[in-house]
């Protein structure tokens, strides 16, 4: 597995703090960030492949800088967004798998080929051809996982992939993300999708509040979301 350093991280934008002297390391298989709503557990997440950058200190994969690295490191990190339509890029369904591999050296016939298994993987070689638009909120969700997996990386990220879906395909996503071989960080407000996790973290006020296994840190943060005032 990757090895993922903060190392005394904050980030502040227009004077407004948004991370506070974060310190992980991070190298589990599946780890789940958890807190309230503006805490900095998404802003967390994406300074891992450079979508964010830190004021202060860095943030390092496998020794690599993510600042000086960034172009490098999405090659191997991919990203799933809580909302899929936000990764549609192209006219069709297939187009928009074959686009994640616009970066790699592939041959035509590598690049149908990965593209093929994507879509018969997530059930949706039946609509390879149709607008990515016209799928369910479901099937849109398995459209961006397959696009990140066409990628073969070694790293998933996952920011609340299951807020827009109903329990049928939160259930399946569960299904799918408990498959992966590559590592995976998943921000949610989904705690029972975090049960068999091996590690969680609880941001709150910008800075690390708990981390550990998940009967632990869940429970810190129900006790402590349950003693705030609405």
């Amino acid at each position: 597995m990757p090895t993922i350093k903060f190392d005394h991280v904050g980030v502040t934008y227009d004077e407004t703090e948004v991370l506070r002297d974060i310190c992980l390391e991070l190298n589990e298989h599946r780890i789940g960030i958890i807190g309230a709503n503006g805490g900095g557990k998404s802003t967390l997440t994406r300074l891992i492949n450079g979508l964010g950058e830190p004021t202060s200190g860095t943030v390092t994969v496998d020794g690599l800088d993510v600042e000086e690295n960034g172009k490098e490191l999405r090659k191997k990190i991919g990203f799933v967004f809580s909302d899929a339509e936000n990764q549609i890029v192209m006219p069709q369904v297939r187009d928009d798998i074959a686009f994640s591999l616009r970066r790699f050296k592939l041959s035509k016939e590598e690049r149908n080929r990965r593209v093929d298994a994507a879509l018969e993987r997530f059930g949706l070689t039946d609509l390879a051809e149709q607008s990515p638009h016209t799928l369910s909120g479901g099937q849109k969700q398995m459209l961006a996982l397959a696009a990140v997996l066409v990628i073969d990386p070694t790293l998933i990220l996952a920011d609340e992939p299951t807020t827009l879906l109903d329990l049928r395909n939160r259930d399946r996503i569960r299904r799918e993300f408990a498959s992966l071989e590559q590592q995976l960080i998943v921000v949610t407000h989904d705690l029972d999708f975090l049960n068999d996790f091996d590690r969680v973290i609880c941001i709150d006020d910008h800075q690390v509040a708990a981390d550990g296994p998940p009967v632990e840190v869940l429970g810190f943060y129900r006790n402590l979301m349950a003693a705030r005032p609405l």
